[in-house]
């Protein structure tokens, strides 16, 4: 089953030309024959990045948001704010399954990371690290698998027809 999805770089710096994160994504998403719906580039604002995540768990066609950038610790990472604002419910398990997987890679580094995922109007939203190490093992140790229908003993896709209940 094919996802649709967006993705938002959070970035004072990065282009389309120079966003080495951006586009691994967009190759993994090609890669599981997913289909990338829309990208944006913002800065680390967080009225801006509110609207764009609204504008996009508004839109029908799209099943999951990933953003990348914005996840630290410093005073312009604002991202797990600006999702939070919209989030109608928190995934911690994503966070946590994150950061151990980054223990991995970076050691103990991997505390400084606020990596988090929500569900908001229906929609999955991943708030991934801006490096590509990070958008490589969040995508390759957890999404890779969570997107696909496939995947046992169970998956986020298989839940997309009853997020919205009530």
């Amino acid at each position: 089953m094919k996802v649709n999805i967006a993705l938002l770089t959070v970035t004072d710096t990065r282009t389309f030309d120079n966003d080495k994160s951006g586009a691994i994504l967009v190759e993994k998403i090609n890669e599981a024959n997913h289909k990338l719906i829309d990208r944006k580039i913002c800065k680390d604002n967080k009225k801006d990045i509110v609207v764009i995540l609204k504008e996009w768990i508004n839109k029908k066609e799209i099943d999951v948001i990933i953003t990348t950038g914005g996840t630290g610790l410093t005073g312009r990472d604002i991202t797990p704010e600006a999702i939070e604002q919209i989030a109608d419910k928190h995934i911690p398990g994503f966070g946590e399954t994150f950061r151990n997987l980054s223990l991995k890679t970076v050691g103990t580094s991997a505390i400084q990371s606020r990596a988090c995922a929500v569900l908001a109007n229906g929609k999955y939203i991943f708030a991934l690290p801006g490096s590509s190490g990070g958008v490589t093992d969040a995508w390759d140790g957890i999404l890779k698998y969570q997107l696909d229908i496939n995947h046992k003993p169970c998956n986020f896709v298989e839940l997309f027809p009853r997020l919205k209940e009530k």
